[in-house]
């Protein structure tokens, strides 16, 4: 396993404020050229600079990068990372139009990488003779014929990669820290939690990671007043939510997946789903998933609410 990095050669002038057209424009994003040898690993880079809210194309021209960079400049700030999956499968790749439009962007101001994947000869035949699939550049020779023809076709542009990583040693888990190390800002590499209410009537969620069962909790169903109501009105809440038990139940599974959190975190999970059940999935259930959101939002996790049965009753 080797791991080789360079700077990158940023400079120019920054891009102007606007395009030709009139079109107020943003600052730059980010630029990363995902690119390299077949079978090396990039869909899966791809796929962890995704989880780490990468903006990724795949399968990109070279010369179109500039345009992609102009587009996001255009999002005033709504796509600041842009990743550009580029590689021979495309028949208007050029080793000369991908520097050039490197080059260019970093003229104009614009913070551009080029990350690098490769293997030993080795290692893509097998991982090739696994998948049961020609190589793109193989014309009717064999595997290793294809290889020699990419590697050498990619030589001045692994010359000029920021970062160069040999996944012929790496599983999934160490290419994703290799990428999180180098790709993910302060903050970045978090677990997204969803936090989902049901109702254990309709059946169980087959999405969820971890289940809890607030059905111990008194029903407002059977108080007349609440009964119209569900868990997103306040007197549903007061009901639930000052009650002793409550609380403590509360404390329990906002330390939990305190712990859960980081140990995803460090095996790769970007996303989870945590499930709060109760009878019907109106009252219980929905006040406990708020509240259990609201604890997890003051902590800093980036949490989403759904409430999957709520109404259908």
């Amino acid at each position: 396993m080797s791991t080789e990095s360079k700077s990158s050669a940023a400079g120019g002038d920054d891009m102007p404020a606007g395009d030709a057209d009139g079109t107020p424009g943003g600052p730059p994003p980010d630029v990363l050229v995902v690119t390299g040898m077949s079978g090396a690993g990039r869909s899966t880079a791809a796929n962890y600079l995704e989880d780490l809210d990468w903006y990724v194309v795949d399968n990109l021209p070279p010369g179109l990068i500039g345009t992609l960079a102009d587009l996001g400049a255009r999002t005033q700030g709504g796509v600041p990372k842009l990743a550009a999956v580029i590689d021979v499968r495309s028949r208007a790749f050029t080793t000369s139009d991908l520097l050039e439009s490197v080059h260019e962007l970093r003229k104009r101001g614009v913070r551009t990488k080029v990350l690098f994947l490769e293997a030993t000869d080795a290692v893509l035949v097998r991982r090739y003779e696994s998948v049961r699939r020609p190589h793109p550049l193989q014309e009717g020779e064999g595997i290793v014929d294809g290889i020699a023809r990419e590697r050498e076709r990619l030589g001045a542009v692994r010359g000029e990669a920021d970062l160069v990583i040999d996944t012929s040693d790496l599983n999934v888990h160490d290419l994703r820290r290799k990428i999180v190390q180098a790709f993910a800002g302060s903050g970045e590499a978090k677990l997204r939690i969803t936090v989902l209410s049901f109702g254990y009537k309709y059946g169980l969620p087959v999405d969820s990671d971890m289940v809890a069962d607030c059905r111990f909790l008194p029903n407002p169903h059977w108080v007349p007043e609440l009964r119209p109501l569900s868990g997103l009105d306040q007197p549903v809440r007061d009901y639930l939510l000052e009650r002793d038990d409550t609380k403590a139940f509360l404390d329990s599974y906002a330390t939990l997946l305190d712990i859960v959190e980081r140990g995803y975190v460090n095996e790769g999970k970007r996303f989870s789903t945590f499930a709060v059940g109760c009878t019907g999935g109106k009252h219980r259930s929905v006040a406990i998933a708020e509240a259990l959101a609201k604890r997890l939002e003051g902590a800093g996790v980036e949490v989403h609410v759904h409430h999957r049965d709520l109404g259908r009753e």
